[in-house]
């Protein structure tokens, strides 16, 4: 006879899962500790950064550039791609799994929820909650002040308007934003502004 799963294996396997189960508030405190421990840190010890990343997240690439008041809920459920920088204040709420692509800019202020409650108020008080993953792409720009909800995937070369809600996906290469965020055109060659790096 299988063992029924855990609440963290539901959790893996994106199913509802039980919030209030005594395994899922450890692992909260365990995240808290270390993401605490990372925003007393100061930029004079990129190292020591770097290790605390590599405890708290599933995967971290290289040259991630993560600025203090990060907070997460577990960090376990989090991917980061290379060459990342994610600006003040993010907050990701991973009981999905949330995965961030290589080359992506990540505003002030920027907070991803893969948590979904039930809409049921006693399922809800009981704990039901439903995760959902969240995917964004390669060389994307997420504006200042956005909120990502739960089972949404942002396109690769993408930018993301400051201030946006996004409850559906987007594909790639185009600027949406907006409450609820829309596609509001394509990113074309005439958005280029001539910089050349020296």
């Amino acid at each position: 006879m299988e063992k029924p799963l855990t609440e963290w294996n539901k959790m893996q396997a994106h199913q509802i899962y039980d919030d209030f189960d005594a395994d899922l508030f450890d692992r909260r405190v365990e995240a808290k500790k270390l993401f605490n421990e990372f925003n007393k840190t100061t930029d004079d010890e990129p190292e020591r950064r770097q290790e605390i990343m590599r405890k708290l997240f599933k995967k971290v690439g290289e040259r991630v550039y993560m600025e203090p008041n990060f907070t997460c809920e577990f960090g376990k459920n989090i991917s980061l791609g290379n060459d990342l920088y994610i600006n003040f204040g993010c907050t990701m709420l991973d009981c999905g799994q949330i995965s961030v692509g290589n080359n992506t800019l990540i505003g002030p202020n920027v907070s991803m929820y893969s948590a979904n409650h039930s809409l049921d108020a006693q399922e809800r008080i009981e704990g039901a909650l439903i995760p959902e993953p969240i995917t964004i792409g390669n060389r994307v720009w997420i504006g200042g002040g956005s909120i990502i909800l739960s089972g949404v995937s942002i396109g690769d070369d993408t930018v993301i308007g400051a201030g946006s809600v996004v409850t559906k996906d987007i594909p790639a290469g185009v600027v949406a934003a907006g409450n609820p965020c829309k596609v509001i055109r394509p990113i074309t060659a005439a958005d280029k502004v001539g910089f050349k790096k020296s």
